[in-house]
C-alpha cells in the first residue's frame, strides 16, 4: 500500500500543542506497515483516557482537554487516525474503510498494550472506538460517547435506498459547498441518510478539501467561538497538498447509513455486545449538533451500563465540542473517571 508521510516541520510551533510525538508501526493489511502517531501526556501510572478524534480533525482537537485531564492525574493517549494528523496517509481513497480503520487502531491498541482505558470518542473516533471496545472489552473500563454513534441500518424502504444510491453515483453532479452546508445543517431524524449523502458526495468528489476552514466554520456555527488563523493552519498542517487528503475525502462515504454497507455484520456484532455492556457508559452530547442530534437516546435506552449515569446535554458547542466546549467536556470526563 502506498502511503504518504507529512513532513515533521509542518507540525512545528503549533499553538497550545507542545506534545512530543510517539509512533507505532502497524500492519497495513497488504504486507506493509503504516505509522500511527499518538500523544501520551500525564503520569505513566495514571488512569488512561483514550481520546479519539473524527473527520477531518486530528489529536490537536483535544488540546483544550488534555491539560485539564493531566492536571487531575490522568494519563491521556490521543492517537491520530490513519490518514489524519501525523499518522501515515494511504494514497488512494479506496484504501480507506471503516473496518480497516478499526483493524489499524486495534493493532495500535494491542501494540501499546492499552488496558483499563476510558474511551472518549467523538465523530469517527466514536464509531471506531466503540467497535474497538466491543471487540476488545477487557481493555476498556468505561466509555464516554460524545457527539457520535454506532450506525446500523438493517432495513430501509427500497425507494429511500435507491434515491441515496442514485444521488451518490458519479452520474449525479457534485453539490456545491453551499448546497452541502445547507443540507448538513438541516439534518432531521427521518431520511437522515439522504441529507448526509450531500456531505459524503461532496467530500468524496472534492479534490482539495479546505480542512481548516471547514473546522473553523463548524466551530463558529456551533457557537464555539472563532479559531485564530494559527489554529486554522494547525488543522491544515497534516495536508501539504491535495494528495494527502484521501482520508478526509474517503471516510464520510464509509459511514454505514445504508443496509448494503460492507460493515453491517460487524456493526450488528458490536451492538450485540453493547446490549449486554454493564461497564459505565456516559453520553455527553451538545444540544446543537446537526449531525448527531438525538443520537445519545439510542445508547441510553439500549446499553445497560448507561442506566443511572449522569448523562450530559451540553449547551452549545456544535459538532466539535472539544473546541467549542473543551474545558467543560474535560471536567465531565474527569469527574466520570474519578467516580469509577
Amino acid at each position: 500500500m502506498k502511503a504518504l508521510r507529512t513532513p515533521d516541520e509542518r507540525f512545528a510551533n503549533l499553538p497550545g500543542f507542545p506534545y512530543e510525538p510517539h509512533y507505532t508501526d502497524v500492519p497495513d493489511g497488504e504486507g506493509g506497515t503504516l505509522r500511527i502517531h499518538h500523544v501520551d501526556a500525564g503520569p505513566s501510572g495514571g488512569p488512561i483516557v483514550l481520546c479519539m478524534h473524527g473527520q477531518p480533525t486530528w489529536s490537536y482537537l483535544y488540546r483544550k482537554m488534555i491539560p485539564v485531564l493531566v492536571a487531575g492525574g490522568l494519563r491521556v493517549l490521543a492517537p491520530d487516525l490513519v490518514g489524519f494528523g501525523r499518522s501515515d496517509k494511504p494514497a488512494r481513497r479506496e484504501d480507506y474503510s471503516y473496518n480497516r480503520q478499526v483493524e489499524w487502531l486495534t493493532a495500535w491498541l494491542m501494540a501499546n498494550d492499552v488496558r483499563d482505558a476510558t474511551l472518549v470518542g467523538q465523530d469517527w473516533g466514536g464509531l471506531i472506538g466503540l467497535r474497538m471496545s466491543a471487540e476488545n472489552p477487557d481493555r476498556f473500563a468505561a466509555i464516554v460517547a460524545a457527539n457520535t454513534g454506532l450506525p446500523l441500518a438493517l432495513d430501509m424502504p427500497e425507494d429511500r435506498l435507491r434515491a441515496v444510491q442514485e444521488f451518490l453515483s458519479p452520474a449525479t453532479p457534485t453539490p456545491t459547498m453551499q448546497e452541502m452546508a445547507a443540507a448538513l445543517g438541516s439534518i432531521e431524524p427521518e431520511a437522515r441518510e439522504r441529507k448526509f449523502a450531500y456531505w459524503q458526495k461532496w467530500t468524496w468528489e472534492t479534490e482539495d478539501l479546505p480542512i481548516g476552514m471547514l473546522v473553523g466554520m463548524s466551530v463558529a456555527g456551533g457557537g464555539g467561538g472563532t479559531l485564530s488563523p494559527e489554529e486554522v493552519a494547525a488543522y491544515d498542517a497534516p495536508f501539504p497538498d491535495p494528495s494527502y487528503k484521501m482520508g478526509p475525502r474517503a471516510m464520510p462515504r464509509q459511514v454505514p447509513l445504508l443496509p448494503d454497507a460492507p460493515c453491517v455484520a460487524e456493526q450488528a456484532a458490536a451492538w450485540e455486545v453493547f446490549r449486554q455492556w454493564r461497564k459505565p457508559f456516559l453520553c455527553a452530547f451538545t444540544d446543537n449538533d446537526p449531525v448527531t442530534a438525538g443520537g445519545d437516546a439510542v445508547f441510553r435506552e439500549r446499553v445497560p451500563g448507561a442506566q443511572g449515569q449522569r448523562h450530559q446535554r451540553i449547551a452549545g458547542g456544535g459538532h466539535f465540542l472539544q473546541e467549542g466546549r473543551g474545558e467543560n467536556l474535560a471536567r465531565i470526563v474527569f469527574d466520570f473517571v474519578r467516580g469509577l
